[in-house]
């Protein structure tokens, strides 16, 4: 019988053998709080383990610690007295954890709160072009034609970091979460984009109409290729309605539907107008069409 026990700081759901991991029990050691750090400090003071402190002192040292009672050792004390230092695991569960919440913060539209993880992961040693870099996403995945001039400040914000670097850039990175968590919401174009592979992996490769396909040769022509197309600058409003732009035979549901937020209200106006008419041109079409011949009765 072999017991094996073991520690890490990593999350065990993707550094441990999955085969080893079914028949493991996990044991998840969260951070001390304060009163448990003092309860340390008061047995190593009983122990005469440290000098006398008064209470002021061991509040001090508790704070120092953030958790970790190995901060409370005296080699410790000696080398980082100077500075504060805060708990932090970067590429480890806390790094993501941390920006799991600076992004649902953005998300929930709480510019404090959002501001808060942002600093807190920089000042734990995170990287700044990484937070750029989902800032952007951000602006992407959560905001998008609500505020198309969420991703301008987002970009920028990441670019003048480029420039500026450490600690000057980062006043834009700051500034460009608290713009994302107060602009309009939509993920309307994120679900589009999503529901569009879905309908693309779950269908067959259907031909282009010809209609549709280009044809600078002459053979092309002859083939019909772009026949029938109708330029959509020649037609009223710049809008051919009742025109098919999907392959035969495919008429999937809307794929992109706005939000009532931001920009994204004008935009579910317009798309809503130009399907009303797309409907009704569609409808025109097919009462106008010559019915089919009918058969003859056989004698």
């Amino acid at each position: 019988l072999f017991t094996f026990i073991g520690a890490t700081t990593e999350n065990p759901s993707f550094e441990v053998n999955s085969a080893l991991l079914s028949r493991a029990a996990v044991y998840v050691l969260k951070a001390l709080d304060a009163d448990d750090l003092k309860k340390i400090l008061t047995i190593a003071l009983e122990q005469k383990a440290l000098p006398a402190i008064d209470g002021e002192a061991c509040d001090l040292l508790a704070a120092y610690a953030d958790g970790d009672a190995r901060r409370l050792t005296g080699p410790w004390l000696h080398r980082v007295l100077g500075e504060r230092l805060r708990r932090y695991d970067k590429g480890g569960d806390q790094f993501y954890d941390a920006i799991s919440a600076l992004h649902k913060s953005v998300r929930g539209s709480d510019p404090d709160a959002a501001l808060y993880w942002l600093v807190r992961m920089l000042d734990g040693g995170a990287d700044p072009r990484y937070l750029a870099r989902r800032i952007v996403r951000m602006a992407w995945e959560d905001i998008g034609l609500a505020d198309p001039r969420a991703l301008q400040m987002a970009n920028d914000a990441a670019h003048t970091y480029e420039r500026l670097g450490s600690p000057e850039g980062e006043l834009a990175l700051a500034q460009a979460v608290l713009y994302l968590a107060a602009a309009p919401k939509s993920n309307a174009g994120y679900i589009a984009y999503k529901r569009a592979r879905a309908l693309v992996q779950n269908d067959g490769s259907r031909p282009v109409p010809l209609h549709l396909r280009n044809a600078p040769t002459k053979l092309m022509q002859q083939l019909d290729y772009g026949k029938g197309y109708r330029y959509a600058h020649d037609e009223a409003d710049g809008f051919a309605a009742g025109e098919n732009y999907f392959p035969e035979g495919l008429q999937p549901p809307p794929l992109h539907q706005p939000v009532p937020r931001g920009l994204e209200i004008k935009i579910g106006e317009k798309l809503h107008t130009l399907r009303q008419r797309n409907a009704q041109a569609q409808a025109q079409a097919q009462a106008q069409a010559p019915s089919p011949p009918l058969a003859k009765e056989a004698k």
